[in-house]
């Protein structure tokens, strides 16, 4: 893999930093205190671009996880994907997965400073992207870190007459350095819980989640929420250390993903829950009217 520019921020306040990938989908790749790394590594940056395989903090859009069906019809427009076309990817079971924007290279980068890099992409200037999301506008990614927070703030602003459906979501993953997994803690809100089947698709059936702290030893999750608050705290520790993570504005949907095989928790904000640009329960941003999405990762 050649090797492809990163941009790494500084923090004013400590030694803390996070380093993106504008050329790779804009991707996370570290959010380090020091020698302390608290983003999930995986497989790495190559086997995100040359896979998709998901590692740090990738955008996943425009929709966040699987669809049920490789075609989906919203806003009175039917669309076909096809894997491989526009950057469609499929997982073990033929489904769509994590959107079109995996290790985009198309990233513009359009403001950087020692602390804050803002990037875009033109899906109406993109006729590849188009074909999957037949729906133009500018996605604006902003990134700041300042105060021990890296906070994520993405921007949908619809450049046609038709309004733009919001499904995405980012995949963070978190891990406690230094800290085996068995002696960590995840916090979570109130909200509902989504059953899904052996695909991962929700089956359409809800449960309450009460929420509260939850020792990871001998427990694992992949599952689905909505109704999360707005301003809900997630959080993951172990030892003295922890990271927060605040759905700040416009994430009312998650998804948990902690395996025992491997030591790191995904939190994933999503704009809708799994499927939804298929089921339709989503939100549009209308034309004429941006819509800002924000979540915040305070490493402590």
């Amino acid at each position: 893999m050649a090797e492809l520019e990163s941009v790494t921020l500084h923090d004013p306040s400590c030694a803390l930093t996070a380093t993106f990938v504008p050329a790779a989908g804009m991707i996370g790749t570290s959010l380090a205190d020091g020698e302390e790394e608290f983003l999930g590594q995986r497989r790495g940056l190559e086997a995100y671009v040359s896979a998709g395989k998901t590692m740090g903090i990738p955008i996943l859009y425009p929709w966040a996880n699987r669809l049920s069906a490789s075609e989906y019809e919203t806003n009175g427009t039917l669309v076909e994907l096809a894997p491989g076309r526009g950057g469609v990817r499929v997982d073990e079971n033929g489904l769509p997965i994590h959107g079109v924007l995996a290790a985009y290279p198309g990233w513009q980068v359009t403001a950087q400073s020692e602390n804050a890099l803002t990037a875009t992409v033109d899906f109406g200037a993109e006729p590849d992207l188009l074909a999957a999301f037949p729906f133009p506008h500018v996605l604006t990614q902003n990134v700041t870190l300042a105060d021990r927070t890296l906070t994520i703030e993405t921007t949908v602003t619809p450049t046609g007459s038709a309004p733009v459906p919001l499904c995405f979501g980012y995949h963070p993953y978190f891990t406690i350095p230094g800290v085996p997994r068995d002696q960590w803690q995840l916090t979570t809100p109130a909200m509902r819980h989504l059953p899904v089947d052996d695909r991962g698709i929700p089956t359409g059936e809800h449960e309450d989640w009460t929420g509260g702290a939850q020792p990871l030893e001998s427990v694992t999750y992949d599952d689905g929420f909505d109704e999360v608050p707005e301003g809900a705290l997630f959080s993951l520790a172990g030892g003295d250390r922890r990271v927060d993570v605040t759905f700040e504005a416009g994430y009312p949907a998650a998804q948990l993903f902690a395996p025992g095989t491997d030591s790191l928790v995904a939190i994933e904000p999503m704009a809708a829950p799994t499927d939804s640009l298929r089921r339709g329960d989503y939100r549009n941003a209308q034309p004429g009217e941006p819509t800002t999405l924000r979540f915040a990762v305070r490493v402590t």
